[in-house]
């Protein structure tokens, strides 16, 4: 599993319901099966829905950009989005629809702020370009880049809360430096979030 997904298993609770938006091809909805999870998850990608239920994974194909209209409030006790806020058209209404339906939102996205970034834009004057960032401008699938900083102000402004943030590498690992200036050396992001 990769290394991102075993840091958000190890903050959802076994039992849990959980939804995982932008699910991939099942990979962490499937490995929390074997802890009573009892997931869905929600993907447009029809090679990845294959995979799911290859895997036994409940999925539904659906564009996140229609929202989560369909989906009563509170239904669910976690709600994940792995390396895809960043992609869909408002962020902030994907948070909102997250943390309306569930109790607590797991998010991860890349972090814009970080040295290398910053260091490509300011020697190169082009728009950075990275493993955590690997498309160029115009046929990358990320709209929304933001850095750490930005995101928490959203969170702040949209009234909820950070319970944990972990700050990683492209390889997902951390260190104390890392974490001491997380805004210019970490790479990728994973918070988990919930209402005040």
């Amino acid at each position: 599993m990769r290394p991102d997904l075993a840091i958000i298993e190890n903050w959802i609770p076994a039992q849990a319901k959980v939804l995982d938006l932008g699910c991939g091809d099942g990979e962490l909805l499937a490995h929390l099966s074997t802890r009573g999870v009892k997931g869905l998850g929600m993907e447009i990608d029809p090679a990845k829905i294959n995979r799911c239920i290859a895997r036994g994974v409940s999925v539904v194909q659906r564009d996140l950009n229609d929202g989560l209209t369909n989906i009563n409030d509170n239904h669910f006790d976690v709600v994940l989005m792995t390396q895809a806020l960043q992609v869909v058209e408002r962020p902030d209404e994907m948070l909102r629809e997250m943390l309306r339906v569930a109790d607590q939102a797991i998010v991860t996205f890349p972090n814009f702020g970080h040295w290398s970034t910053r260091a490509y834009l300011g020697i190169l004057g082009r728009m950075p370009m990275s493993k955590a960032l690997p498309n160029s401008w115009y046929d990358t699938p990320n709209i929304h880049l933001c850095t750490f900083k930005d995101f928490e102000v959203l969170v702040n402004d949209l009234g909820f809360r950070v319970l944990r943030r972990s700050v990683v590498d492209r390889e997902h690992n951390s260190g104390r430096l890392m974490n001491l200036m997380p805004n210019l050396l970490g790479e990728i992001a994973i918070y988990q979030l919930c209402r005040r």
